[in-house]
Formats: structure tokens, sequence, C-alpha cells
């Protein structure tokens, strides 16, 4: 049996895909007077589950749960457009077409980094693929779904996200700055915190998975 056909990449793909779905869900749910959404605590674990499938069956495999993440949130995309609330539907084109696009690059610069770090120290290769990937995703989602520079979507979609363009203190205390300057700020401080945090089970379970 090869490394690519192992029953526990399944696993990863079923788990990569439950992360996709709940962050899809959770992120309708603001908190801290709607600086963050629950679900930016748990998208960075996607990047979790890339780099144990990356350091246990190799990078090939860890880009085949990447895209079955990338499907998952298309297919999360499709049904939340389908959801009429009184603004608009659920989810956009602009914001499905940014997450798309923000997961997709992103996971596979994580998968490309993480493999040229391979051979370092164990902690090194997720750390750092995890730290610019999701530092790459904060960047895109946010400016391909809230940038005023971008207009490519029509004034229909315009009109969907421009509260997004309000002046606000950044981070509630510092210059002025347009609103989604500051979401996208907040995102990416969880998703660093998660980085962090994350090394720890990625300890565990690539020791686990390694020694089966």
């Amino acid at each position: 049996m090869t490394r690519l056909s192992h029953p526990r990449l399944i696993w990863g793909i079923l788990a990569m895909a439950t992360i996709v779905v709940a962050s899809n869900i959770l992120v309708q749910f603001l908190i801290l007077d709607g600086l963050l959404t629950w679900g930016a605590f748990t998208y960075p674990l996607a990047f979790l589950v890339t780099d144990v499938m990356n350091r246990v069956y190799g990078a090939q495999a860890a880009r085949k749960v990447v895209l079955a993440g990338f499907l998952t949130g298309v297919i999360c995309s499709l049904i939340g457009s389908q959801v009429m609330l009184e603004y608009g539907p659920a989810v956009p084109l602009r914001i499905a077409v940014a997450s798309g696009t923000a997961f997709l690059i992103a996971q596979l610069v994580d998968v490309g980094i993480f493999n040229r770090l391979r051979t370092g120290a164990w902690w090194r290769a997720p750390l750092v693929s995890t730290i610019i990937g999701s530092a790459l995703d904060t960047a895109l989602f946010f400016t391909i779904a809230f940038s005023a520079t971008i207009a490519i979507f029509g004034a229909n979609a315009d009109g969907a996200i421009n509260w997004a363009w309000e002046a606000a203190p950044f981070m509630t205390a510092g210059p002025m700055a347009p609103l989604w300057v500051t979401l996208g700020f907040a995102d990416w401080l969880v998703k660093l915190g998660v980085a962090l945090v994350a090394l720890v089970p990625f300890r565990m379970l690539t020791a686990r998975m390694t020694n089966a």
C-alpha cells in the first residue's frame, strides 16, 4: 500500500472538510463587538491538518487534502448563495471568490514552504509555513472581499460590503483606517496565535501517526 492510498489520508480529508464547514457556519457569529467571529478560531486549524498530512504522507497527499477542503468550501458557498437574508445572499459572490482564492493559494503555499523546510527542526516547517500561509490567506481574503480598489464585481457587490470601507480607529484605539483593515489584522493575530498553539497537537499527532 502506497503512502497516498493509506486509509488514514481519508481522516485528513474528513478533518479538513469538517473545519471548512464549521468555519463557514461560525463566521456568522460575531464576538468582541464585531471585531472577530468564532470562525476565526476554527479556520486556522486547516493549516494544522495540511501540515500533519504533509509531514506524515508527503506534499502530494497534503495537496489532495487541500483540494478536498477547497471543493468543500465551494459547496458551502453555493449553498450560502441560495440563502437569502434581509441584505442579500448569506454568501455574496465577492465573498465566495475571496474565500476560495485565499484558501487555495495560501494552503498550496503552505505545502510548498513546509516541503522545503521539512528536513530541519521539527517545529520550523509547520511554524514558518503556517505563519506565511496564514498571512497570505488574510491579505488575499480581506483585500479581494472588501478593498474599495477592487471594483470588478460591480456596484451591487460593492453595495453589500461598503460598510467595511467606513473609517474607524485601527484596532479600536489607533489612527483612523478602513474598518476592513482592522478586521483583517485582528483575524491574522488569531491565526498567529493558533499557529503557535498548534505546534503541540502537530507534534503529538505526527509522532503518533508515524509510529503507528
